[in-house]
């Protein structure tokens, strides 16, 4: 793997951390001062698709071997969760650039789009990962999940005063990745047939 490729996937993570997790936290907080309910409602939505996501680092951590292929999945999800919604889009619409809570959140929404592709076509050029993580080719997709999971095994042992080990880590993001998919066909099963593309968020109390 060339230092370039090398360097791409490195600050890709770091991206991903930014405009996945810190703009969105800082959007979620803004929206509920701001009292849009429209913001508020992607938003909402947009954390409980992300789950996958921190799932993905967990198997990550675990070194499971379909761990990047589920961090792909994850990141087309959240884009597609930010898009998808017809009465969010129609009302973000309605909003002109001065308006910064919901220009920031459409320039934050191709961001994501953007980083999603990124890690699409990052991942193609080392096609075999997505099936065998563990590979020598491979290393760089676990190097920044070795320092969280530093970071969590000095949390878990602070707290608990247990071992965090990898073995853990894959269980866990394995069983949670069990319950999440249980939700999503739950999800697509009883509520995607009833209200579409509709989220349902009310139209009162806009700002």
């Amino acid at each position: 793997m060339n230092v370039f490729n090398q360097l791409s996937i490195w600050l890709s993570f770091q991206l991903s951390i930014v405009f996945l997790i810190g703009i969105p936290v800082t959007l979620s907080l803004w929206s509920i001062k701001k009292r849009n309910k429209a913001v508020n409602k992607l938003l909402s939505i947009y954390w409980k698709i992300s789950l996958l996501f921190f799932i993905s680092l967990l198997l990550l951590i675990g070194k499971y071997s379909y761990a990047l292929l589920i961090t792909n999945i994850s990141t087309f999800l959240m884009t597609v969760s930010v898009w998808f919604w017809i009465d969010i889009n129609d009302e973000l619409k309605e909003y002109d650039f001065s308006h910064s809570l919901t220009t920031t959140t459409k320039i934050w929404r191709w961001t994501v789009t953007f980083i999603s592709l990124n890690f699409l076509i990052l991942s193609l050029q080392n096609f075999n990962c997505f099936s065998f993580i563990n590979s020598d080719t491979c290393a760089i997709w676990l190097q920044p999940s070795s320092n969280l999971y530093i970071f969590i095994k000095n949390l878990f042992n602070f707290f608990f005063g247990a071992n965090f080990s990898q073995p853990i880590a894959k269980f866990l993001g394995l069983f949670a990745l069990l319950i999440y998919i249980l939700g999503l066909i739950q999800w697509s099963i009883i509520k995607l047939p009833k209200n579409g593309r509709n989220s349902c968020f009310s139209d009162n109390g806009r700002n």
